[in-house]
């Protein structure tokens, strides 16, 4: 005997306000590989993470009418942005410092294919980017965001979500501590770029037949690239602190 799939409107319109909101989260959720358009990859994977959390898609009353259910979708894009650019400040905080480093290093000439968006980018921060998105998964971040969108589902279901001043101020101090977090990686690199620099300009001046401007270049380069060698023992822990901070203003959102 064949079965009949029903699906009543209440649930189809559960449906959509929680692909509204994980479609939200995954605008800014480093996926390798995706562009920064809309693409089939992460449409499919938002549906699939949509459909897995079928048993806490909201109850929707079918009797809404048109002007609430556009104001409801609003309020479930606005929280999944918001849940998406908590793990965003984060991400970005690493492609900054890598940004202001590589100038002062050389290493803003050389420029490689940027594989998110496919266009030409400095070869810092690419390799900064490429870092942070495989740290995401490895740390297990990628879980935590989904269990931030469960709960949010239950602690905010359609219709309730409200920013509070608290969640606001967090989600700005998140945006604040991208700054930070990105001159803590730049500044040692920055201050010995200075000091090779200023040594150098010493060395011209009492010998001035020496042809320092060949020399300097590779020299900056190479003391790069040891520096960078002993910055990378302390990211993952700047990365656990970044994120704590991000799971932290995530779950103030979702908070009841």
């Amino acid at each position: 005997m064949g079965g009949n799939l029903t699906l009543s409107i209440s649930t189809l319109l559960g449906f959509l306000l929680t692909l509204v909101r994980i479609s939200g989260v995954f605008i800014f959720i480093p996926i390798p590989g995706a562009t920064a358009v809309v693409n089939p990859g992460r449409v499919i994977f938002a549906l699939a993470t949509t459909i897995a959390l079928f048993p806490l898609w909201p109850q929707v009353r079918a009797d809404a009418s048109i002007g609430l259910f556009v104001m409801w979708i609003l309020m479930e894009a606005a929280l999944g942005v918001g849940i998406g650019l908590a793990v965003a400040f984060l991400m970005e905080s690493f492609a900054l410092g890598a940004q202001v480093l590589g100038m002062q290093a050389g290493y803003s000439f050389a420029q490689m294919v940027d594989p998110n968006t496919q266009a030409d980018s400095g070869v810092m921060p690419i390799f900064a980017q490429l870092t942070a998105g495989l740290m995401f998964f490895s740390t297990g971040l990628d879980r935590d965001v989904l269990h931030v969108f469960a709960r949010s589902l239950e602690t905010c279901p359609a219709g309730t979500f409200v920013l509070s001043r608290g969640a606001a101020e967090q989600l700005l101090a998140m945006g604040s501590a991208m700054f930070s977090t990105a001159l803590r990686l730049a500044l040692p690199v920055i201050a010995v770029m200075v000091m090779v620099d200023i040594s150098l300009a010493l060395l011209g001046r009492v010998n001035a037949q020496l042809q320092l401007l060949h020399l300097a270049f590779p020299m900056k380069m190479m003391v790069a690239l040891a520096m960078l060698g002993w910055i990378a023992v302390m990211i993952p822990a700047l990365f656990h602190a970044g994120a704590s901070g991000a799971l932290t203003a995530a779950m103030r959102l979702v908070a009841k």
